[in-house]
């Protein structure tokens, strides 16, 4: 069975990872898929030597020359299934279907949803979901949130992400103190997300001050890149953080670093599922979540590691608190969560959970 996968994005996030993790394990189960991503973007340069890629680089949705493109390269591949991994690669295989002459057979078209925001109800997004035979969603919240946006049920699956366990564990620590020039012997409570405002550092910052007020030599490690960057380093100017919390940009390292982590805060407003707290988790991190969108699937509270209601700093607080000042509940969690994200969130979990949905719906065509 071959398969494209289409990811329009630039930079690398949870997501990219993903189509990474599918494109590469579909491979290796004997079954040819091809990467069309950005030419300079990190998905392609983080693509492994002798894995298919095709670059495109479209302006926008509208972009009809990429259309084009994309459909003399499925004319090209004639592959069985396009895997669609964002919005963007939806609008382009939606006029991608339309063009003449029209591709045949027409490969079934799947299309991920990682995110829990709701389709746009405008007309060109109806038009270009019309295109979509399956989507595939990474949790249940996603896949109902699907539903309620007049996605037929039938048309949904859920398939979790998953986490590449080996590779990670193969990953030698890279101590965060060191690095960063922290305090030797201070804890660390890490963050792993994009600085925009459904990821919720902003209350994560806010927790951080009612946390050093009762545990003074912890410190905050907030690792990535985004639009709110100069607002929430105001914000940890104006309270006074700058000693306890550091926001240290994007790192290529990040699996490294997260293992130094004696606690992982996923301080989500929103959320698909949640790929850096499952690499969290895989690491033997104690995680501190929230309960939005996907991340109670993921998380068992008390046992795999603890939630609170998003936006509640008090609740964060109290929950990094208790395992600041508990080694044993941190050891008890972390390992727990471990043995969760084998058990239900593996990269082969996910791949042949993908790879089944190939299946059934192409079987279900004929």
């Amino acid at each position: 069975m071959t398969s494209v996968h289409l990811d329009t994005a630039r930079t690398w996030r949870g997501g990219q990872n993903q189509v990474l993790l599918t494109v590469t394990g579909l491979c290796e189960l004997g079954h040819p898929a091809v990467l069309v991503a950005q030419g300079s973007g990190e998905l392609s340069r983080r693509a492994h030597e002798g894995l298919r890629t095709v670059a495109l680089n479209p302006a926008g949705e509208f972009d009809v020359q990429a259309g084009w493109q994309l459909h003399r390269a499925l004319r090209t591949i004639k592959p069985d299934v396009v895997h669609v991994h964002d919005p963007m690669g939806v609008a382009l295989i939606a006029m991608a279907l339309k063009m003449q002459p029209r591709l045949a057979p027409r490969p079934l078209i799947v299309a991920s949803r990682r995110v829990d925001f709701h389709l746009k109800r405008n007309a060109f997004s109806r038009w270009k979901y019309r295109h979509i035979d399956v989507f595939i969603a990474v949790s249940g919240v996603i896949a109902r949130m699907l539903v309620e946006d007049g996605i037929p049920a039938e048309r949904i699956e859920v398939v979790h992400d998953g986490v590449n366990i080996s590779a990670i564990d193969k990953i030698e620590v890279e101590d965060v103190h060191k690095a960063f020039f922290l305090p030797h012997g201070a804890p660390i409570v890490g963050n792993v997300a994009a600085l925009v405002p459904h990821k919720g550092q902003k209350v994560l910052i806010e927790a951080a001050a009612l946390v050093t007020r009762q545990v003074p030599d912890a410190r905050f490690v907030i690792l990535g890149e985004g639009e709110l960057r100069d607002a929430l380093e105001r914000q940890v100017k104006h309270a006074g953080l700058e000693r306890h919390v550091f926001l240290l940009g994007f790192r290529s390292n990040v699996i490294a670093l997260q293992k130094s982590f004696d606690i992982f805060a996923m301080s989500s407003v929103t959320e698909g599922l949640g790929s850096s707290m499952l690499d969290a988790m895989a690491c033997g991190v104690p995680v501190v979540g929230t309960r939005a969108g996907g991340i109670p699937e993921a998380i068992e509270h008390g046992t795999s590691g603890l939630l609170v209601r998003p936006t509640h700093a008090d609740e964060m607080a109290a929950a990094l608190i208790d395992l600041l000042k508990n080694p044993s509940l941190r050891a008890q969690l972390g390992a727990a969560g471990r043995r969760r994200v084998e058990q239900e969130f593996s990269l082969d979990k996910m791949v042949e959970g993908t790879l089944a949905v190939y299946e059934h719906r192409l079987a279900a065509r004929r």
